[in-house]
């Protein structure tokens, strides 16, 4: 019973009722895949693909937010748009490992892609709802 306490106390962020630490810490992981491999696979066809890739895959993502998801909200966002921008950032990461990494070492980044999915159906749902502010009451 402790254990189970000791595992939830550290799966459910306090802070974002539609978030876990799971879920959040996957999809950090699948953003630094993104932006690692797509910059990298850009790479291969031409330089100024690098910087337009690293530009859009980390700034995009930095710059546009939704109110109450983030604590720092720089262009306020809505969530439908959060979610595309998180999709696109999801696609960079499953397709462009295949071009530059081994086998074994893409499907593990689509591995983690599919789990941070999975994991944020949730935090999904309620951006695409618009992202209601009383839900973090």
């Amino acid at each position: 019973m402790q254990w189970a306490c000791f595992r939830l106390k550290y799966l459910v962020n306090r802070s974002h009722p539609h978030d876990t630490v799971l879920s959040s810490g996957l999809r950090f992981l699948a953003e630094l895949i993104a932006w690692i491999a797509g910059p990298w696979a850009a790479s291969l066809y031409s330089n100024w693909l690098v910087v337009l890739a690293a530009v859009l895959l980390i700034g995009l993502p930095s710059i546009f937010s939704t109110p109450n998801d983030k604590n720092t909200v720089i262009v306020p966002t809505p969530g439908g748009i959060r979610v595309v921008i998180e999709y696109l950032l999801y696609s960079v990461a499953t397709v462009a490992p295949w071009f530059v990494w081994s086998p074994g070492i893409a499907g593990a980044a689509a591995t983690i892609v599919f789990a941070a999915i999975i994991t944020g159906i949730a935090r999904t749902r309620w951006l695409l709802r618009g992202a209601p502010p009383q839900a973090l009451q």
